[in-house]
């Protein structure tokens, strides 16, 4: 059995202990299939607990880990809450729709859904003894707080692993969650240090109180996304095509763990898409195995994630870290909106919308706008992306922008440059679309973190191949939803 795919118990007693633990602590836990259709099957629910702080340890806060909360975080949407970039803001006619990840509970970001993913299958069977482990959470950021958020509400401790680099937001989070700051384990470097968490989690691994859920290798994480992130993209795509007459050609996402780009498996067969993967120029790994360092926060790089189904990606696409910093000076300064408003024409309302979109945000949508470009798409066509977080989250970051970029001050006129460089000047260059031996290559890259330094087994990595496999996957969901409803009514 692959450690985060159990459909059984593992463990009685630890099941058991789980049990009596969350009996304590009075909770009961959200199946996937619910959080895949909040209006069908949350409804009651999502009234019952209006009156809960999504922004507090409340355990009703599990039933709100998903896409379709108001912009208060309380009340349920039919439709999930996102934008349609207008063209004066993109400068391409194809429609680009963006799924709004702040709305979700305590940490304004989905990964609070990939952190609920990963812990289940453990908890569940036992893997995980809520009275015994410490979940340890490896991270460039927004996992580490998703699980930081989960695993207090279940009433477990926690180890919180990023890079010290990381914005300082992040850090305050932490710190009001964490009681205790040795519970933050800050590793060397930046975004795309990702070998010196794996390192630190080898280290970590020695104690075994301590649990590593990986998301870069936790197929949870691929599964929920596939099966709520999809569902919700697709239901996104519904309503902006209500009088039917749009064509949805593409899901496009940065790397980060790969988890959200699983959300391209599910449209790929509901809606015939393609996935575009994006990742950083500054660390082109993809697109030419390469290395580097990068400010696109929340998109670690250097590998490529045991969970990423590389065989079913169709594009990768670079887009710079300097790009987006830029444009979130643009974006989210007073200079940059009226910029904004006078000479793109974009209302108050669009430009507030803005404050949605943070670093890992504004390169999705430049990726979009790339392939809706490498594509030639009308005003037809939809590009379907996420906002994994937003501004909020960077407000430090964009002094350090400012000072890196603009020494004597971001004004209006930097912000004109800064929107003709970025998006009027986006081309295709940096874009590549994925023939078998591309994607041969880039799978093949995987082999020396996962199977030399991991360990993972070359069996398990080589079966990554074929698309039944992750099709497969997700034939899991029934399977822990009945896990669940067992556990539910044993607590």
């Amino acid at each position: 059995m692959i450690p985060g795919l159990e459909t059984d118990i593992v463990d009685k007693k630890a099941y058991d202990r789980n049990i009596e633990h969350l009996q304590g602590v009075g909770l009961v836990l959200p199946r996937i299939s619910d959080l895949a259709d909040p209006p069908a099957n949350l409804a009651t629910k999502m009234a019952e607990i209006s009156d809960a702080d999504p922004d507090t340890p409340d355990p009703r806060n599990l039933f709100r880990v998903h896409w379709h909360n108001g912009a208060d975080r309380r009340c349920l949407t039919q439709v999930p809450e996102h934008i349609v970039l207008p063209q004066d803001l993109t400068g391409v006619t194809a429609k680009i729709v963006v799924a709004l990840g702040n709305r979700f509970p305590m940490i304004n970001t989905h990964k609070v859904l990939a952190a609920y993913g990963c812990l289940i299958p453990r908890l569940l069977s036992g893997a995980f003894d809520a009275t015994r482990h410490r979940a340890v959470w490896p991270s460039t950021g927004n996992y580490c707080r998703g699980g930081v958020a989960i695993a207090t509400l279940l009433g477990c401790r926690s180890i919180a692993v990023l890079p010290e680099g990381m914005s300082q937001e992040r850090f305050d989070w932490l710190n009001r969650w964490l009681a205790n700051p040795d519970d933050i384990y800050r590793t060397p470097g930046t975004e795309s240090n990702v070998k010196e968490i794996y390192d630190a989690c080898h280290d970590l691994s020695r104690n075994p109180e301590n649990l590593i859920l990986n998301q870069f290798g936790e197929y949870g994480n691929y599964i929920i996304h596939r099966s709520v992130t999809g569902a919700a993209m697709q239901r996104i795509f519904d309503h902006v095509n209500s009088n039917g007459n749009l064509t949805a050609r593409a899901f496009v996402a940065a790397t980060g763990s790969a988890g959200t780009l699983a959300a391209g498996d599910h449209l790929k067969q509901a809606l015939g898409t393609h996935t575009g993967a994006i990742e950083a120029l500054e660390c082109p790994t993809m697109l030419y195995n390469g290395y580097g360092e990068h400010n696109i926060q929340g998109i670690g790089d250097k590998h490529i994630p045991l969970i990423h189904n590389v065989m079913g990606t169709d594009f990768v696409i670079g887009v710079s870290d300097g790009a987006c910093d830029r444009l979130n000076l643009v974006f989210n300064t007073t200079p940059g909106r009226r910029y904004l408003a006078t000479y793109r024409g974009l209302t108050q309302a669009q430009i507030a919308a803005l404050g949605d979109l943070g670093l890992s945000s504004i390169a999705n949508i430049l990726g979009a706008i790339k392939y809706a470009k490498y594509m030639d798409l009308g005003a037809n066509d939809v590009v379907l992306t996420v906002a994994t977080d937003g501004a909020d989250m960077y407000h430090t970051e964009m002094s350090i922008a400012e000072n890196k970029h603009y020494g004597n001050g971001f004004h209006e006129v930097q912000a004109a440059e800064a929107f003709g460089q970025n998006i009027l000047g986006a081309g295709i260059d940096h874009v590549q679309e994925l023939g078998r031996f591309d994607r041969e290559r880039i799978f093949n890259l995987g082999y020396y973190t996962w199977v030399e330094q991991q360990g993972t087994s070359l069996e398990e990595f080589d079966r990554r191949r074929d698309q039944s496999y992750w099709d497969g996957l997700s034939g899991l969901v029934p399977v822990w939803d009945g896990m669940i409803d067992r556990f539910n009514a044993a607590v």
